[in-house]
């Protein structure tokens, strides 16, 4: 009866140590079978992508810069027509957090299981309007595990098949996981990041904004948008 007793608690502190380890490596680190997960999801929508900017041929975009600017517009506007739920949009990329993945189209839980997901009613990249893009802080690659770690004056880019736009980091801040306010476009394009806030928790919401300063429309010479420029 002692042996037995013996054996069960040492099983019971062996499953005891097991278990903060792995609690420790997800908390420092990530889950690492969701993100095997996610990591084979990322290379299937990075070859869809590679196809689908192959075959979108936007105009070039040419003219006095509002003029230009509104063809980025129309070229974007087309392009969100051609997008459904769980596939490729573009490919966004942080610098400081070491960020490069492909956005997926939607926020449910399925596609954020492949990686950051743009949110369906919002805009896309030379709208002119608020970009949401959320992602997961533990699992599934954790995109935004360092979300916290953006400072103000960091730039990122997202690149898409009819341009490729770059933003400035503005601010970041926590908001109730109910606030839905900031799902509001106010008619400036802003590019705004989501992660639950803590770790592990959904509580509260852990939000980065970030305004357009520079596009680089495919086929066309860069420019600086009218907005940026004279503010």
């Amino acid at each position: 009866m002692r042996k037995t007793s013996r054996i069960f608690g040492s099983l019971l502190i062996v499953a005891g140590v097991l278990t903060l380890a792995w609690v420790v490596l997800v908390w420092r680190w990530e889950d690492p079978f969701t993100a095997v997960y996610t990591h084979f999801q990322q290379a299937r929508l990075a070859s869809t992508y590679d196809k689908r900017a192959a075959a979108f041929h936007p105009q070039l975009a040419r003219g006095d810069l509002a003029s230009v600017e509104r063809q980025v517009a129309s070229e974007a506007h087309a392009y969100r027509n051609t997008l459904r739920p769980g596939e490729p949009v573009g490919r966004l990329r942080i610098g400081r957090i070491g960020l490069n993945m492909v956005v997926v189209q939607g926020t449910d839980h399925k596609s954020l299981t492949k990686g950051p997901g743009h949110y369906e009613g919002s805009g896309l990249p030379g709208e002119g309007h608020l970009i949401y893009v959320a992602g997961h802080r533990t699992t599934y690659l954790a995109p935004f595990a360092a979300i916290n770690n953006i400072r103000i004056g960091d730039y990122i880019r997202f690149e898409l098949p009819y341009g490729t736009f770059t933003y400035r980091v503005t601010r970041h801040y926590i908001v109730a996981d109910n606030a839905v306010a900031v799902l509001e476009d106010h008619g400036a394009e802003i590019l705004r990041l989501q992660a639950c806030h803590p770790r592990f928790f959904a509580t509260r919401r852990y939000l980065v904004d970030a305004k357009l300063v520079g596009v680089s429309p495919r086929g066309g010479t860069a420019y600086a948008p009218l907005r940026s420029a004279s503010s």
